[in-house]
């Protein structure tokens, strides 16, 4: 299954230059996230109360807040704290979603019912209540917004898992499969899941601006990324107070916050169209 995501990410990702476009912007975020704090002279949590409010210098290409803390360093100090949050998730939401959507068609019946009807009762609570209630219960920081995020976030892919496994059972090399004795773990795994891998690496990369953007909504209202981390979330609440005095607090980190996820969901569009495409021309 493993060789069929990487075909498909190759076949896909080269294919479209939307994608290769987008697969550049997070490659440049991702490396200014790790080298920034990790090399940059600044550190995101020191604070300076003599350079308070300055704007872009030489020395602070993106200012410093209230507190003197240079904003270059904490915005993409922020942005890796974003990026971990998203990809942590929707990989944690996906391994799930997969199993649990492939287990329920792939048995049916009242197995299938019992499961699904499980996941409805999860679902029926908004999840972003999921994670307020975790944060209140474990504390603001990155483990308890991942946790409250993978309670009820694979619930859709383990849906979009489980019809695309019920259609597939029913063709005929499955049944042949059968016949031939092989085990159901190996026709899920070897047979049925790889012609999913499409569909799967779809919707886990819309599973991370999904959850960026969750964790950030949360950061702004007060309930996210504690103290002294630092979330894009976090800079943008902060940096609300000062919105009028020294609007650049906030136009950098919101900046930054945009253009991930566009070039997220520019990677997931892409993906999304080629995939619909060969299941076009498998049809014809």
């Amino acid at each position: 299954m493993l060789q069929r995501i990487q075909r498909h990410w190759k076949n896909y990702i080269c294919g479209s230059p939307m994608a290769i476009a987008g697969c550049v912007i997070l490659g440049i975020w991702i490396f200014l996230s790790i080298a920034v704090p990790l090399f940059g002279p600044w550190s995101f949590s020191e604070q300076n109360a003599e350079i308070r409010n300055q704007g872009a210098s030489i020395l602070h290409w993106f200012g410093t807040d209230r507190f003197g803390r240079d904003l270059f360093t904490r915005v993409w100090y922020g942005a890796g704290i974003s990026l971990a949050v998203g990809i942590a998730s929707a990989v944690i939401n996906g391994v799930i979603g997969v199993l649990y959507g492939a287990a329920a068609g792939y048995a049916g019946g009242r197995t299938d019912m019992i499961l699904m009807r499980a996941a409805d009762i999860i679902s029926a609570i908004p999840s972003m209540l999921y994670v307020i209630l975790i944060t209140l219960v474990l504390g603001a920081g990155t483990f308890s917004i991942i946790l409250g995020l993978c309670i009820a976030g694979w619930i859709s892919m383990a849906r979009i898992v489980r019809g695309e496994i019920i259609k597939l059972k029913g063709m005929e090399y499955t049944y042949a499969a059968r016949m031939e004795g092989i085990s159901s773990f190996r026709i899920l795994t070897v047979h049925l899941l790889p012609n999913v891998a499409g569909t799967i690496v779809v919707n886990m990369i819309f599973l991370v601006p999904q959850a960026i953007f969750t964790e950030a909504f949360l950061s702004f209202l007060g309930v996210g990324i504690a103290a002294p981390a630092a979330s894009l979330g976090t800079i943008i609440q902060e940096a609300r107070s000062q919105m009028t005095l020294y609007p650049y607090q906030m136009i950098y980190p919101l900046l930054v916050l945009c253009v991930m996820l566009l070039a997220l969901n520019m990677v997931g569009n892409a993906v999304e169209q080629k995939t619909a495409d060969r299941r076009g021309s498998r049809s014809v």
